[in-house]
C-alpha cells in the first residue's frame, strides 16, 4: 500500500470525488474499515457524507438483515455509525433468495443520500462469487452508477466481477490488497455477533403486540396456519415503507403476536427468510416461498 498512511493514493484519489464510492470485496478483506477512513477524511475536509451499509451479515449501521444509512458530517459521527438515520429491510444475512430486495434497498438509500450528501460511501455483502455474487454486485453498480468501485482482493477471487463491470458497465474499478493485520472472525463468533446484534435491537423482553394476518408483506395466503409464523423475522414498517426496526413473529393461544420494541408507529411487517430464537438470538435460514406456500 505504500505511504505515510494506510492506502494513502487511493485515499487521496477519493477526496478528489463526489457521488458515489463502493466498496466490494470478500468476507474479512477490511471493506468496512476502508469505508470509515474515508468517511473521516470527508468529514475532516469539512465534507458532509453519507455511508450506506450494504452488509446485511454486519450490525454497522442499524441491526442485521438490513441496509442503514447514516448521515456524516463530524468525526464524532464516524463512532456512531450504528444508529441509523434511515432503514430498509432486507431479512436475511446472506443474498441468497433476496437479490431484488437487496438490491432496492441499497439503490433507495443511496438515492436518499444523494439528496444530503456530495459524497456517499457504500459498503457491501462479502458474496463477491458465483452467480449469486456476480448478480448482486452487478445490478448494484448499474444502478447505483458509482463515480468509483474500490475492490479489495486477497488473489484472483474477484477478477469475474471485475470483469463484468468494466466489460458491460464502464465502471472505474481501483484495485487494492487487504491490510496485512485484518483478523479473521471464526463462524462462530461471527454467529455470536449476529446474536448479540439481534439481542441489541431487540432488547430484552421486548412488548408483545397483537397483530392481524392482514398486515404482512408478502401477504398471507387463504387458510395458511400462522403457526408456522412463530420465530420468523420481520421489518417493522411505518406508513412511509421505512422500517423502524427488528420484531420476531410469536404464536400464542392461536394469535399471533410481534414482539418489537417499535410497536407504536407500526403500521405493517415485511416477513424476513430468519427464524429466531428469543432466548438465545440464534438464527436459522428459512425459505420464504416454502414457508407461505409450501414450495
Amino acid at each position: 500500500m505504500g505511504g505515510d498512511q494506510p492506502y494513502g493514493a487511493l485515499r487521496e484519489r477519493v477526496r478528489a470525488l463526489d457521488g458515489v464510492v463502493m466498496v466490494i470485496g470478500d468476507a474479512e478483506t477490511g471493506k468496512t474499515t476502508l469505508a470509515r477512513m474515508l468517511l473521516r477524511d470527508a468529514v475532516e475536509r469539512g465534507r458532509t457524507v453519507a455511508y450506506v451499509n450494504g452488509d446485511v451479515a454486519a450490525a454497522t449501521v442499524g441491526p442485521v438483515g438490513c441496509v442503514g444509512l447514516k448521515i456524516v458530517s463530524s468525526v464524532e459521527d464516524c463512532d456512531t455509525l450504528v444508529v441509523p438515520d434511515e432503514l430498509r429491510f432486507v431479512g436475511a444475512v446472506e443474498p441468497n433468495g433476496v437479490v431484488l430486495p437487496h438490491v432496492v434497498a441499497v439503490a433507495a438509500l443511496i438515492d436518499l443520500a444523494k439528496e444530503k450528501a456530495d459524497l456517499v460511501i457504500c459498503d457491501t455483502t462479502g458474496v463477491v462469487t458465483g452467480v449469486v455474487g456476480q448478480t448482486l454486485k452487478y445490478h448494484l453498480v448499474e444502478l447505483a452508477q458509482p463515480a468509483l468501485v474500490i475492490a479489495i482482493r486477497r488473489g484472483a477471487e474477484l477478477d469475474p466481477v471485475i470483469a463484468m463491470l468494466r466489460r458491460f458497465l464502464s465502471t472505474r474499478v481501483a484495485e487494492v490488497e487487504p491490510p496485512s493485520d485484518v483478523v479473521p472472525v471464526s463462524p462462530t463468533d461471527r454467529q455470536d455477533m449476529r446474536a448479540e446484534a439481534l439481542h441489541a435491537n431487540l432488547g430484552d423482553d421486548p412488548p408483545r403486540w397483537r397483530v392481524q394476518t392482514t398486515v404482512f408483506a408478502p401477504t398471507l395466503p387463504d387458510g395458511f396456519d400462522v403457526s408456522r409464523l412463530d420465530g420468523m423475522l420481520v421489518g417493522v414498517q411505518d406508513e412511509l415503507g421505512r422500517c423502524l426496526g427488528l420484531g420476531v413473529l410469536e404464536h400464542v393461544d392461536e394469535a399471533v403476536k410481534v414482539a418489537t420494541r417499535y410497536g407504536d408507529e407500526m403500521r405493517g411487517l415485511r416477513l424476513g427468510s430468519i427464524r429466531v430464537d428469543l432466548d438465545t438470538f440464534a438464527t436459522s435460514r428459512v425459505r420464504l416461498r416454502e414457508l407461505i406456500f409450501g414450495v
